[in-house]
């Protein structure tokens, strides 16, 4: 039973994980404290509050209502999406897309009838496979797949 949890934990993905939750909750105090120093307070003097704008609130019927602490937790929210979004997907995909091979299509993905016996050929044949009949091939399923045209 511990030889199975000791394979789990030294897992290469599972250390990984680990790490990236300990960066990203670093990452998440940094824009915090980022956004509670300077946004939060710009934000006070923008709409005449004083002081900290994250201990805004109003009372009603004797309940206090604290929503600078929301407004704090999503400038917070916004400010970490972004920088993600910018600085880690845009950049990954633009990675992937150059890495990325570009597929050769499928060319008996397109289909057709025969024009004989009514039987599924792909769109490129030149012969059925079913009643071997000669058949002219689609001139634009030829030039998907980047073959001659066929002269008969």
């Amino acid at each position: 039973m511990l030889n199975g949890f000791k394979d789990f934990i030294l897992r290469g993905n599972v250390i990984s994980m680990a790490i990236g939750l300990a960066v990203g909750a670093a990452f998440t105090a940094v824009v915090t404290g980022f956004s509670n120093a300077f946004i939060t307070p710009l934000i006070g003097l923008a709409t005449r509050g004083t002081g900290d704008f994250s201990k805004a609130h109003y009372t009603v019927d004797g309940v206090d209502f604290p929503y600078g602490l929301f407004v704090s937790a999503a400038i917070a929210f916004l400010i970490t999406a972004a920088v993600l979004y910018f600085c880690v997907v845009v950049p990954m995909a633009k990675v992937q897309n150059r890495f990325a091979k570009e597929e050769a299509p499928d060319i008996k993905a397109a289909l057709r009838d025969c024009p004989r016996c009514f039987s599924e050929i792909p769109a490129v044949a030149s012969r059925c496979g079913y009643c071997t009949s000669e058949v002219q091939p689609d001139p634009e399923a030829l030039a998907l797949a980047k073959l001659p045209a066929q002269q008969h």
